[in-house]
């Protein structure tokens, strides 16, 4: 009996997606995935508009925190709902107020009307929107597609995160040649639009929520920190990853500066730039769906450990090493992939799927909270050591926080 009841679980479990989960999977999970396109064009011509105009570490540290506030601010709320409410309906909701948010500031840019805290405020209401879209997505996948297939679309997220970006920068710095910027932004509302239609052609299956769980806001939150809490093992690499975040999270923001003041880069050697970091992600995707360790602790922390060492060296390397500190920022982004896509599958395979969203929208909180603070910290660097020195310092500072790491028996302990 009791064999039995393991195998109709394990059936349950493998084929819960239903039999043609592929079509529903790949039409859901990249038209998601493929508005991050738009996203990044808009973030890096936008970043450029900021850094001609003011030219300030300051001005793009401001626009970067209002743009990771949201994941701070409304994170444990988006998970919140993705668990408790209808994911594809948030979705599709979150997606049309995106799109509203890029048609107001569209016409800002037509009318010669934009100013600093224009960008800002609707970055802000738009990332908003965007961490419940991707909360209610995130939520979504271990439905989507059976246990098995898991790592690999944690892979797969990385490769289509990287493919989107890769071209956002060299089109953004192509299209800044001949185009008002308003029309470039059109690109981000376009692909806004195909990510709704792509949750409208399909349903998305969810789990209801167990009917002992209040119905206090509160309640359902305290419910998922408990769920890391209680594991030391999550905890100690939840509070680790944070403090790494600290330091990583600024590295791509001030990646722009970089280019433009040590290396004497223009807007093709910035695209040249984000588009080797984008192709790192997409090799460290296809890594995660070709090996999909079973060990994922050590690769997750080595991963970590490597992109944080690139990144510093991507900085340390002389101007008339152009070309070399590309290859860096290739390999921080291939380290940065695989180790983010296992830490991922880590979560769904520990979680429930009923507890998913708040776990995995608590992880974007403590990023949320990182970033501003990493920003904050490396705004004042700038002004003692300048932004070379800043990305040295917070490179080598984040390997040694995930070298420390390894020697933790609570984190370690996740592999069983």
């Amino acid at each position: 009996m009791e064999a039995g009841a393991t195998m109709a679980n394990d059936a349950v479990a493998d084929n819960g997606p239903g039999a043609a989960w592929r079509l529903r999977f790949w039409t859901v999970f990249v038209g998601q995935r493929c508005s991050l396109i738009g996203g990044a064009l808009a973030q890096f011509v936008l970043s450029w508009w900021i850094a001609g105009d003011s030219g300030s570490t300051g001005a793009l540290a401001a626009m970067s925190v209002m743009a990771m506030l949201p994941a701070a601010l409304l994170g444990p709320l988006g998970g919140l709902l993705a668990d408790r409410y209808n994911r594809r309906l948030i979705m599709i909701s979150a997606g049309l107020m995106r799109a509203l948010c890029m048609v107001v500031l569209m016409a800002l840019f037509f009318a010669q009307l934009a100013e600093l805290w224009h960008v800002g405020l609707l970055l802000l209401i738009r990332g908003l929107m965007s961490v419940l879209q991707q909360s209610a997505a995130s939520a979504s996948v271990s439905m989507l597609v059976p246990r098995r297939f898991l790592a690999r679309a944690a892979g797969l997220d990385q490769v289509i995160a990287g493919v989107s970006m890769i071209g956002a920068a060299p089109l953004g710095a192509l299209m800044l040649s001949f185009m008002p910027l308003g029309y470039i932004l059109g690109v981000d509302l376009l692909v806004t639009l195909v990510g709704i239609i792509s949750v409208l052609v399909y349903r998305v299956p969810q789990e209801p929520a167990p009917s002992t769980v209040g119905t206090h806001p509160w309640g359902l939150l305290r419910e998922g920190l408990q769920v890391i809490w209680s594991d030391r093992g999550l905890r100690h690499l939840h509070l680790l990853l944070a403090a790494v975040s600290i330091c990583t999270v600024p590295a791509f923001t001030l990646m722009l500066l970089l280019v433009k003041e040590h290396f004497a880069g223009s807007a093709i050697q910035v695209a040249q730039f984000s588009s080797a970091n984008s192709l790192g992600m997409i090799a460290g995707g296809l890594l995660v769906g070709v090996l999909s360790p079973r060990k994922r602790v050590g690769w997750v922390l080595g991963g970590f450990a490597a992109s944080c060492l690139m990144m510093g060296l991507t900085a340390l390397l002389p101007r008339e090493l152009f070309w070399l500190a590309i290859g860096c920022w290739l390999l921080c982004g291939v380290a940065f992939a695989l180790s983010d896509a296992l830490f991922v599958t880590l979560l769904q395979l520990r979680v429930s799927s009923t507890l998913q969203g708040r776990v995995l929208s608590i992880f974007n909180t403590l990023l949320g909270l990182a970033g501003p603070i990493g920003l904050a910290f490396a705004t004042i660097l700038d002004g003692v050591i300048g932004v070379r020195w800043v990305f040295v310092a917070m490179g080598l500072t984040g390997t040694l926080i995930v070298l420390l790491g390894l020697h933790s028996k609570a984190i370690s302990s996740l592999e069983s």
